[in-house]
């Protein structure tokens, strides 16, 4: 299939779309093909109609010599060959070509040939990063003794080998390692007499051919400790990636990092255990042999460590345990894993097995690439992978030739120059591809400034006017004199919307309307209408009952509806009374469109309305009583109630009531008549008002409730005095019983009573007289 989109130059220039082809890749004779010739489109047509098919064009009557169809431009700038002989001391050419430019139509793929070849006895950078926590103290004896025998496996390999040697262990700080100060300068267990401090990275010995050095510097290392599990595996590979010129990569070489622990490792995010915010920014930061910002800085990711050792042409050798044996292999590509004996003792073997592995596999990718941009691989060699974004060829012996093709595709048009590089995972040699597009139609215009065609006013390009300043026009016809045209161009938008509608051109600031394909034209001041997309009824355009006018039909006199669908009759929509939708409606299609509310059939009830025994409650006590808030212009407020009447009794039913401003209840019955806001009243005569409350009995209720509380009170007195009394009659009588008391006592005794008894009874009169008055 084709899909059309606006290509920035073309359209800048001549003011039409470009086309991009999304299909398989098949034959491209039928691509997107540009008429160049001045007389190919027809008045009111689209310019855009110059850019179709070739088979198309043709078939419009295009003569093959004005069909402009760019294609891709494919330039080896650089194609030095490959080398033959083994490595010596030149710099070796394993990859061809080294450079290409590429010149690309927007969506038509283009594929070349890329050649390797491995050189005899290339040279070899192997660094050793070796884990020293506690539990790799057998594999640190182990490896002190297998300097030779490294270095023997490393001459078998190449002549031009060297190795250098890195330890790690954790960050030193809580929770990975404990930060007491003793426990600092000795992690390891009291009984280990040889325990180095904690310390996070450290490189110890930089690329070297010479054995005794590596012997030296390797015997001098010892144990150390932290507190978890997990190493800091990452930290130390990525120092070790990024520091070059410490470690002493060469630039010809290939590189490798043989890594060696027993347990997992630390990842992004796990700083933030301790404290440590700050992402790893994948630089190199060693003073003194030493990672200095181990404490400061988070661990890498694994996606960053890959993508280090990618950039550096680093490939890594994992030899691990056999709990750890495919938790980093499976995650960096381009990288071996060997499974370490309990005291590494095969560390030699593993190796050479994992060299021999990574040498004999060629995989061929690319860096970041432009946006749009898509390159795939297809191995041409035997049993390689299918195609697809990168090529794989195993088995490859040294001074074999493998080759790929690889298809580079631009999907829309680049703005500027662009470049990447493609070539083999973990080799120096690369291929540049520098990558533009072709997104301008190259004409072969004629030579005028001012061409005839172009109303002696401007040059002819790909068959379009390109007009002088001071004129516009598809034949440079308007001149625009002292105004912008910006301004011009303005006139021909809707709304600020586009120029146009997209339907016409603008010319002298009016629009000049397209055809369309059935013959007709857009029309109106900005192309706005046309007659063919009216609503459909019945696969008709406005139902075959009218004609469609800027999008809309106009229905013959006795259709209605939007597609004129509809013969137009009220039958269905006239009530009992003979009112079509009870006034509170239009009757469209035999069927009442009532307002908001109300209800069909017949727009008779609104659910949602407030009852009228409310709103017009005012009314009702202004037209019945002349009371109330409307009663000084009652006739003109209250104009919707046309009828009303008062009567003695209503009729059956719940009646509406209100109250009046005297507190009265006023009874009435209210019915809505034929339109929106249109009652007819009955009110009932008398109105229902409370009673005057009795004053006199309010008074006299009053005092009587006094009156009656005081004498309780009384009451309540009275009964606790004669309680006492009786308790004190009773003592005397019991004390008169057990003693002997003289005339003269009870004389006494009884003048004590009768002094109590009078001044309990004036008490009781004082009270009362308070309880009275």
């Amino acid at each position: 299939m084709f899909k059309i989109y606006l290509s920035i130059k073309s359209y800048k220039l001549f003011q039409i779309p470009y086309v991009k082809y999304t299909g398989t890749q098949t034959s491209f004779t039928n691509f997107l093909c540009f008429s160049h010739s001045q007389n190919f489109t027809k008045p009111g047509e689209q310019e855009a109609a110059r850019c179709d098919t070739r088979a198309q064009l043709e078939e419009r009557g295009c003569m093959g010599k004005d069909i402009v169809s760019p294609l891709n431009i494919l330039t080896v700038t650089k194609n030095t060959a490959l080398s033959t002989n083994a490595f010596v001391k030149d710099e070796p050419i394993q990859l061809r070509p080294q450079e290409v430019n590429l010149k690309l139509r927007p969506g038509l793929p283009r594929t070349f040939k890329l050649d390797f070849r491995r050189v005899e006895g290339y040279p070899v950078d192997l660094y050793y990063l070796m884990d020293l926590s506690y539990s790799m103290e057998d594999d640190l004896r182990s490896i002190k003794t297998l300097g030779n025998e490294l270095f023997k496996a490393l001459q078998g390999i190449t002549k031009q080998g060297r190795i250098g040697f890195g330890s790690f262990v954790d960050k030193t700080v809580l929770p990975f390692t404990n930060t007491n100060p003793e426990k600092l300068k000795k992690p390891c267990e009291e009984k280990e007499l040889f325990c180095q401090p904690a310390f996070g990275y450290r490189h110890v010995l930089s690329m070297t051919e010479n054995k005794a050095d590596f012997n030296r510097e390797v015997d001098k290392q010892r144990i150390s400790g932290n507190l978890d599990s997990p190493e800091g595996t990452l930290d130390a590979i990525m120092q070790a990636a990024v520091c070059g010129d410490r470690i002493g990569w060469r630039n010809s070489s290939t590189r490798l990092i043989v890594l060696t622990t027993d347990d997992g490792f630390h990842m992004a995010g796990d700083g933030k255990l301790a404290g440590i915010l700050e992402p790893n920014d994948e630089r190199c930061y060693m003073d003194n042999k030493l990672y200095t910002k181990s404490n400061d800085m988070d661990y890498p990711s694994v996606g960053q460590v890959a993508s280090q050792l990618e950039k550096n042409n680093i490939q890594p050798i994992f030899a691990v345990t056999k709990n750890m044996e495919n938790e980093l292999s499976r995650m960096i590509p381009k990288s071996e894993v060997g499974v370490l004996s309990e005291d590494s003792k095969n560390v030699v073997e593993l190796i050479q097995a994992a060299y021999n592995r990574l040498s004999s596999k060629v995989t061929v990718t690319h860096d970041a690439l432009p946006d749009n941009v898509r390159v795939t691989y297809t191995p041409l060699c035997p049993g390689g992978g299918p195609a697809g974004d990168k090529g794989v060829c195993d088995n490859v012996k040294v001074g074999d030739l493998v080759s790929f093709n690889v298809t580079v595709t631009a999907d829309e048009c680049i703005d500027r120059e662009r470049s990447f590089l493609i070539g083999p995972l973990g080799i120096k040699d690369k291929l540049k591809v520098s990558l533009s597009t072709r997104c301008e139609c190259e004409c072969d215009d004629p030579k005028e400034e001012n061409h005839k065609d172009c109303d002696g006013k401007g040059k002819v390009k790909c068959g379009m006017c390109s007009c002088n300043a001071g004129f516009v026009g598809q034949k440079c016809e308007c001149a625009i004199g002292e105004k912008d045209e910006s301004s011009l161009r303005a006139a021909c938008r809707k709304d600020n919307g586009t120029e146009c509608e997209g339907r016409g051109d603008c010319v002298c600031g009016i629009c000049q309307c397209y055809a369309q394909q059935g013959g007709s034209t857009y029309y109106g001041t900005h192309c706005e209408c046309e007659n063919e997309s009216c609503e459909k009824f019945q696969n008709k355009l406005c139902g075959g009952n009218g004609k469609c006018r800027c999008k809309i039909c106009e229905c013959n006199p006795e259709y209605e509806g939007t597609a004129c669908q509809c013969k137009k009759s009220d039958e269905q929509c006239r009530t009992p009374s003979g009112s079509v939708c009870s006034g509170r409606g239009t009757c469209q299609c035999n069927q009442c469109k009532c307002i908001e509310g109300y209800q069909r059939p017949y727009c008779l009830t609104c659910p949602a309305c407030q009852t009228p025994c409310i709103t017009k409650g005012k009314c009702i006590e202004c037209l019945g009583f002349q009371t109330g808030p409307f009663s000084k212009n009652c006739s003109q407020t209250c104009k919707s109630i046309n009828e009303f009447e008062m009567v003695e009794t209503l009729p059956p039913g719940k009646p509406c009531d209100v109250r009046d401003v005297e507190n009265c209840r006023v009874f009435f019955i209210i019915k809505q008549l034929d339109g929106e806001d249109n009652y007819s009243a009955q009110i009932l005569k008398t109105r229902e008002c409370p009673e005057l409350p009795n004053i006199y009995a309010i008074i006299g209720g009053s005092i009587a409730g006094v009156a009656l509380i005081g004498l309780l009170i009384l009451l309540i007195i009275k009964a606790i005095l004669y309680m006492r009394d009786v308790k004190e009659f009773r003592r005397f009588e019991n004390e008169q019983k057990k003693g002997k008391w003289s005339p003269v006592s009870d004389i006494c005794y009884f003048i004590e009573i009768i002094t109590l008894a009078q001044i309990h009874y004036s008490l009781f009169y004082v009270l009362f007289s308070l309880c009275v008055f």
